[in-house]
Parts: C-alpha cells; structure tokens; sequence
C-alpha cells in the first residue's frame, strides 16, 4: 500500500480489502509514536495503519511525513478535534474486515492483537475488549494509578447497571470488531467519551462483547496522560444519553 495523506477536502481514497485496519489516533506523540509504528508494522497479520494526526503542535506531523515510505494511511486533521472525532476520521476509511484502535502512548502492547482478534474469527462474538484489569478484583493493580482504576470501575459498572450488561473496563482502547459494525454505530462523540459511546451502543444493539486480559503500562500525566476528571464527568453523562437515545 502506498501512503496517502488526506487533508482537508483534497482527499483520495484506496479500496483495498485487507483483514484488520488498525486505527492510530495521535495527538502531540512526538516521543512515542515512531516507536509504535515500527511495533504496529511488524505485527505478522494482514492488516492497514490508519494514523490520524489530531493538530499535533509538538513535531509529530514531521515524524510521520519522514515514514513516508512505510506503507500507512496518515490523515491529518488542521486542527486539534479530539480522540473521538481522530476515530471516526480513521474508521471512514477503513477498509479492513475488523477493525482497532491503537493510541500512540505505548499503553497497550501491539503484540496482543492477533490474540484479540481469535474469539471473533471463531464466531464468539460481536466486539472483543482487551481488559487491563483482570487481577484488580484480588489487590494487584501492578502500577496502575488508583484513581484511573477506580474511575474506570465506577464508570464500568455505572454502564453495567444501565444496560444490564457486565463489562469491566469499558474505558481500554483495545476495542476489536468487525469494521461493518463500528461504522454502523453512528458514532458522534469528539473526546474520550467515544469510549463509552461505543460500547453503549453496543450494548444496546444486543451485541455480545468479550473481555479478554492485556497488560497495560499506565503512563503518568509528566509523561503526557492527556485523560482529566472532566473527561470522566462527560463518560458519565454520554453513558446516560446513549441508554436514552440512539
């Protein structure tokens, strides 16, 4: 696949069937994301890397004009929009049979990928989930910050309640399904609240979603965590407006 860079409304558009598209939301990932390529292409699965540069400010365009030779997809956004809104730009474009998000900070290990996709290549389900706390119910957080683990807890079981659906950690990136189902979600949301969006509409769709554990490397806001305590507020209310309307 050759790169193509889409900005603006001067767009081009490959029709190219490939098993998984793998989304890469980037904002300001100048130290990390050039790293994450080199893990994401090394990935022995058939796939396409959507990058969608979210108005980074901090050198990152140059990074992925410089990988120009690699073969990604980059869209660049001329502004900073959002997670939510670099999502959806990825998804238009997707052309894969399943579809995942990778955030660009080195939280979450590419490696795991393939094990994700299993369970629906078998026909167990609708979505996998890469669950980053499966030992948390016994005390082991293993250097996850207490207040994310408790906020995604409180927010999980919130939705949990609302939909009478169990799932532990609607807050991971690693969300896996089949491309055709993302997109007809209709999804709105511009920030972090396209988590919860998702897997609302998800639920509320009937589609079965399995949690699969991952390991996860928390990364601290001096290291350039972008998530606040707004961002949970507004989890909690799109929770609320996705159980009331579609």
């Amino acid at each position: 696949m050759l790169l193509q860079i889409f900005e603006g409304e001067d767009q081009q558009r490959a029709i190219t069937m490939t098993k998984l598209s793998i989304i890469v939301p980037v904002y300001n990932e100048h130290d990390t994301v050039a790293n994450l390529l080199e893990r994401v292409l090394s990935l022995d699965i058939d796939k396409e890397v959507i990058v969608v540069d979210d108005g980074s400010t901090d050198g990152t365009r140059e990074v992925l004009t410089e990988r120009g030779r690699e073969p990604i997809t980059v869209i660049h956004h001329p502004e900073n929009r959002g997670k939510g809104a670099a999502v959806r730009s990825g998804l238009e474009r997707a052309t894969g049979e399943y579809v995942i998000i990778q955030d660009a900070d080195l939280e979450y290990n590419p490696a795991e990928i393939g094990h994700l996709m299993a369970p629906l290549e078998r026909g167990e389900c609708d979505a996998v989930y890469g669950n980053r706390f499966p030992l948390a119910t016994r005390g082991e957080l293993h250097g996850v910050h207490l207040l994310i683990y408790l906020a995604n807890l409180l927010l999980s079981r919130f939705l949990s309640l609302l939909f009478t659906r169990t799932v532990h950690d609607i807050e991971t990136c690693y969300k896996i399904m089949r491309t055709d189902t993302a997109k007809s979600l209709g999804l709105r949301s511009d920030r972090f609240d396209i988590e919860p969006e998702i897997t609302a509409k998800l639920l509320k769709r009937g589609c079965k979603i399995k949690e699969i554990p991952i390991s996860y490397h928390h990364r601290h806001y001096s290291e350039g965590k972008k998530i606040t305590w707004r961002d949970g507020v507004s989890a909690f209310l799109t929770i609320v407006k996705y159980r009331l309307i579609d």
